[in-house]
């Protein structure tokens, strides 16, 4: 079951889960969960029940202790991706990444056909997830869980819709994640340009989250999505011209694509971010325009 925005007072609160699951957490959804981290994390951990398993994705210093509090408080095990459960990179390349996992109970050898180093970190929280529910009966094997991760697909997220030039879509939508796919595109590829396709919706830290763009120093073109929080484009359009860019503006996803398109080399990078509804948008455009990337 997943949890919508929040924890503490989700519709899922309903259940009495064996485990649960707190992936990254970071600042976003700020006029409802709360100004500060703190707050955050406590609507967050509201989905800790007395006496359950809690795993959690790899989190800062802070976020850690508050987490830690909570489950003490609860009576619940906490299993923290990162020192109870590890990984070690095999290899990695733009079709798929090969890793081991020491985990609780089993040393894993996988693979995902996924780019990033944060789907290295959401597979071992799967793993430690799954020990979990193996040790309260359910009969999941190792091979099981091997063969799925290397099945698993992961649409807009880091993904490559194309080759010649490459055209990579993420749904990174807060300065956390933005900043994660920032670092991501400098290791995993090499380019002469970089055009950056921007939407973001309104409520989003807008100016924290071009200034991660900014480190990537791109061609940027703005535009909105479909829906109706799309961020007006002037308005994000000009955080960029603050950080010394000189933005395009299109009308919709479609034409920036187009246009990108239209001027990027073999050998250049074209990124579009901001926002899941503009990935969503992009993806459409793939499936019209574009050979499957192989």
């Amino acid at each position: 079951m997943e949890v919508g925005l929040g924890g503490r007072l989700d519709a899922t609160n309903v259940a009495k889960p064996d485990v649960c699951v707190i992936t990254p957490i970071s600042r976003d959804h700020t006029e409802i969960l709360g100004n500060n981290l703190d707050k955050i994390v406590l609507e967050k951990a509201g989905i800790v029940k007395p006496g359950c398993f809690v795993v959690s994705s790899p989190q800062t210093e802070e976020v850690s202790k508050v987490l830690s509090d909570v489950c003490r408080r609860q009576g619940a095990e906490l299993i923290q991706v990162g020192k109870d459960i590890v990984w070690h990179s095999v290899t990695n390349d733009l079709h798929q990444q090969s890793f081991i996992v020491e985990g609780r109970e089993e040393l894993y050898h996988l693979t995902v056909p996924l780019l990033g180093d944060f789907q290295v970190e959401n597979a071992c929280t799967a793993v430690a997830a799954l020990e979990v529910l193996r040790a309260h009966g359910f009969d999941i094997s190792v091979g099981s869980i091997v063969t799925g991760l290397a099945k698993v697909d992961w649409p807009g997220r880091f993904q490559i819709l194309n080759r010649s030039p490459l055209v990579l879509v993420d749904g990174a939508h807060n300065v956390a994640s933005m900043t994660r796919l920032a670092w991501n595109v400098k290791k995993y590829f090499h380019y002469e340009r970089l055009f950056v396709i921007f939407g973001v919706s309104v409520d989003k830290d807008i100016d924290g989250i071009v200034r991660e763009l900014a480190s990537l120093s791109p061609q940027v073109i703005v535009t909105p999505s479909s829906h109706p929080r799309a961020a007006f484009p002037g308005d994000i359009a000009a955080k960029f011209s603050e950080q010394g860019f000189n933005p395009q503006i299109a009308e919709n996803v479609f034409q920036a694509l187009t246009l990108a398109l239209s001027v990027a080399r073999d050998n250049d990078l074209i990124l579009v971010t901001g926002s899941l509804f503009v990935v969503t948008e992009a993806l459409d455009y793939a499936a019209k325009y574009l050979p499957k990337a192989g």
